[in-house]
């Protein structure tokens, strides 16, 4: 029992050394991706110091929150609203991966809640970083595992949640093929808050222990806009005119052309059609202005803003923090990254407002929320353009159907909110019950990083 105990303890301690080592070769390849990106988007090579935890010093934060990109951050506006109530004298920082995020979590916050970039997971910035911000407790947001990090949260006694926490099958398959390297990480957070019984059990499988795993929902549906937001949105709509009107939301590569061969279709059908294209990337926005150019359609882009006339087509939404506007002002709304393989993105703003949703064949990502919303007859899901361009000309010439979809929709909503406050229940468990979290660390932990 032992000698098995040692060996995999060995392999565990193995396997994150190499993980380690692949690291730090991909290192200069991850600062190169930097600035390749920062060509079309030149935030992209700003405070890069920060993603090493060098230069300009991060501040001392009671609780920090990590939270990718814009999704994540306007997932968790609420509980950072929440947070700061609770937590004002102690400060909060938030870390994102992307500029995007980081631009979203200012647009919410402004000065009043800390930002840096997620450091790099290299044990020695890591440690770099925990030391400048002695955190007392990290939530991580949704799907962001990372091994050193929890390895060094644990040696310092840091309570970590994984909160809103999905796991797609896909992306389980994956983490089981090194598992247990998964199974050893996954054991290092404190407790993890799922947003269904099917991420936990997934998670549970992958090595989670099953006493630390809480079902509590998804937050998403606990979000409400402010009534500024209808303003914005009418005022939009009286831009877009007396017509009808589709809004395609964070698209991606590829994407784009089939949704402009829906949209030709749609045009025999309805030729006051409005198609609002929303991209998921600000470096793209360029490329598929491009392509709707090329391909012959009247173009109008927002940051541009000029006049959406009878010859306008398609409206670029190429700005950032409107699409809650553009869904709320929109007669249907199609959720991208569905009809290419990306996995899809949340339906949740769109049925909030009450507007009936199309996706694509694939939506991994937000799998139990698009089945919630499929079975209560609020989304429709459609194989590809020629079925999307179909679904548009029904919905779109029946202004009593896409009521009534978009009353189950926000149905489904109502029915779910509350998830906010059981995550602060999982948060309050995680800071009152440290001795949850910290337990003698594994002999493994004992070790210094590789």
């Amino acid at each position: 029992m032992d000698e098995r105990t040692d060996g995999e303890r060995g392999l565990r301690l193995a396997t994150r050394g190499l993980y380690t080592l692949i690291l730090r070769l991909m290192l200069p390849l991850a600062l190169l991706r930097l600035y390749w990106r920062s060509i079309k988007a030149p935030a992209y090579r700003r405070r890069i110091g920060e993603r090493l935890a060098l230069g300009g010093r991060a501040p001392r934060a009671g609780i920090w929150i990590h939270a990718v990109s814009v999704g994540e951050v306007q997932a968790a506006g609420l509980l950072i609203r929440q947070l700061l109530e609770r937590f004002r004298d102690e400060g909060i920082l938030v870390t994102t991966t992307t500029p995007t995020g980081a631009a979203r979590l200012g647009e919410l916050f402004g000065d009043g809640v800390a930002h840096r970039y997620m450091p790099y997971d290299l044990p020695g910035i890591v440690g770099r970083f925990l030391d400048q911000v002695r955190p007392r407790l990290l939530i991580v947001m949704e799907t962001e595992i990372w091994p050193n990090l929890l390895a060094a949260c644990e040696r310092r006694g840091i309570p970590v949640v994984l909160a809103n926490a999905r796991l797609s099958a896909r992306s389980a398959r994956g983490y089981a093929r090194v598992p247990e390297f998964t199974r050893e990480t996954l054991r290092r957070f404190t407790l993890i808050a799922a947003q269904s019984q099917a991420d936990a059990d997934r998670l549970i499988e992958l090595g989670a222990l099953g006493e630390r795993v809480r079902v509590t929902g998804s937050i998403k549906f606990d979000l409400r806009q402010p009534a500024s937001q209808r303003d914005c949105a009418e005022a939009i709509r009286r831009l877009w005119g007396q017509r009808p009107v589709w809004v395609a939301a964070s698209t991606h590569e590829g994407e784009e052309a089939l949704l402009l061969q829906a949209h030709r279709r749609l045009l025999e059908r309805l030729p006051q059609a409005l198609l609002v294209l929303v991209p998921r990337h600000p470096e793209r926005f360029d490329r598929v202005a491009a392509l709707v150019g090329r391909q012959g359609f009247g173009l109008v882009r927002r940051s541009h803003q000029d006049a959406c006339n009878e010859e306008t087509s398609v409206f670029l939404g190429d700005t950032m923090g409107e699409l809650p506007a553009f869904l709320a002002a929109g007669d249907v709304a199609f959720i991208g990254g569905s009809l290419v393989a990306v996995g899809g993105h949340n339906l949740l703003e769109a049925a909030a407002w009450g507007v009936p949703i199309l996706v694509g064949p694939h939506t991994f990502n937000f799998a139990a929320i698009t089945e919630m919303m499929l079975e209560a007859g609020g989304a429709a899901r459609v194989a590809d353009a020629e079925a999307l361009a179909e679904r548009l000309g029904v919905w779109l010439t029946d202004a009593a159907l896409r009521a009534e979809v978009g009353a189950q929709g926000q149905a489904v909503v109502e029915r779910n909110r509350g998830a906010l406050e059981r995550l602060l229940a999982v948060i309050d468990e995680a800071l009152v019950n440290k001795a949850v979290s910290c337990q003698p660390p594994a002999a493994s932990s004992l070790h210094a990083d590789p």
